[in-house]
C-alpha cells in the first residue's frame, strides 16, 4: 500500500539562498523510495506515494538527504493527505479573500503550536483577518504579504515552525495530489 504525501519545504530558492533546482528534489525523493514524485512550482511543493503513512518518517528522511546529498539544510513540513484536506476544509477566509494571491495558509509544523497563536487571535488587525484551524494558520492580508504586520506578528510568534503558501498555490498542490490519495494497493 502507498500513502499520497505533500512536503512543503520551508526556505529555499528565495532570493539567492538555498537554491535548490526541482529536478534534484524529484531525484532526492525517487531515491529515497517515493514513487510518483511530483514538484509544483520553484518553492519546495512536492506531492508523492510514500511507503508507509508516517508523514514524520518521510520529513526526517527528505531533510536528511537534501543535507547530505545537496547541502541544504531545509524544514520538510509533510503531511498525509488526509492532513492536507483537513488543511483545505477548514479554511474559513475563502468568501472574505477578495483576491486567492493575498490569501495566505500558514502550515504549522507541529498542531500544538495553534495555541500560541491565540493571542493574536483577540487582537484588531483591521482589515486584516486570522483564522486558525487544526493544522494552519489563515491569513487574509489584502495589502499583501510582505506589508503585512499580521503575517508578520505570526513569524514572530511561530518562527520556523511555519511555512507560508498562498490560497493559490495550495489550491494547485491539492490538484496534484488528488490523484495520490485514492487507494494505491497495486501501484
Amino acid at each position: 500500500m502507498a500513502y499520497g504525501q505533500v512536503t512543503l519545504l520551508r526556505g529555499i530558492n528565495v532570493g539567492r539562498a538555498k537554491r535548490v533546482a526541482m529536478a534534484e528534489l524529484r531525484t532526492i525523493l525517487s531515491d529515497l523510495g517515493f514513487r510518483e514524485v511530483r514538484t509544483l512550482l520553484n518553492s519546495g511543493n512536492i506531492v508523492f506515494l510514500a511507503p508507509d503513512d508516517d508523514p514524520g518518517a518521510s520529513a526526517e528522511r527528505i531533510e536528511a538527504a537534501m543535507i547530505s546529498r545537496l547541502g541544504v539544510s531545509a524544514r520538510a513540513l509533510v503531511l498525509s493527505g488526509s492532513e492536507f484536506s483537513t488543511v483545505m476544509r477548514e479554511n474559513t477566509l475563502e468568501d472574505v479573500a477578495e483576491n486567492a494571491s493575498r490569501l495566505q495558509v500558514a502550515f504549522l509544523a507541529n498542531p500544538t503550536d495553534r495555541s500560541r497563536l491565540a493571542p493574536l487571535m483577540e487582537r484588531s488587525w483591521g482589515q486584516e483577518v486570522l483564522a486558525v484551524g487544526s493544522r494552519a494558520a489563515y491569513l487574509w492580508c489584502p495589502a499583501g504579504l510582505t506589508s503585512s504586520d499580521l503575517a508578520q506578528a505570526v513569524g514572530k510568534v511561530l518562527g520556523d515552525a511555519v511555512t507560508i503558501r498562498t490560497s493559490n498555490t495550495v489550491k494547485k498542490i491539492e490538484a496534484a495530489l488528488e490523484p495520490l490519495v485514492r487507494p494505491h494497493r497495486s501501484r
